[in-house]
């Protein structure tokens, strides 16, 4: 339940997870040039290296799969420097998806991860094998 409270937060329906490809919301209107950036990244972009200033906001949106008993889980995005890009939210759903807020709060680089398991359910196998997701963000 906690985890569904983190992702009402961040906006994000467990169904939504992952849905899409990477947007970026353009600044409208007056003032525009100092507005504020939101990147969605989702599965996709894993490898990816984007730029953003200092207040954008970056979320990241990973899809869990479900088989015959299995389900591939994400762990909830983690950056690696919260001085350049600081956790606001995260949270992860019971159908094995996950997501994050990020907002860059400094200069430098930082790497957003994230780690793709099976959980098998009773009677059924699953590959000890692990996936992992990572975005590279370098903050002006």
């Amino acid at each position: 339940m906690r985890a569904m409270r983190y992702l009402a937060a961040l906006g994000v329906a467990g169904a939504a997870l992952g849905a899409g490809a990477v947007s970026v919301a353009a600044p409208v209107g007056p003032g525009a040039a100092s507005a504020t950036h939101s990147v969605v990244l989702t599965g996709r972009d894993n490898g990816r290296t984007l730029t953003v200033r200092s207040g954008d906001v970056v979320e990241v949106r990973l899809t869990g799969e479900r088989g015959p008993g299995t389900t591939f889980t994400w762990s909830a995005p983690a950056s690696s420097a919260a001085a350049v890009l600081k956790r606001t939210a995260a949270g992860t759903t019971p159908t094995g998806g996950a997501a994050a807020r990020f907002v860059a709060a400094g200069r430098g680089t930082a790497a957003v991860t994230a780690q793709r398991t099976c959980h098998a359910s009773p009677g059924h196998l699953c590959p000890h094998v692990v996936l992992p997701w990572r975005a590279t963000v370098r903050a002006l």
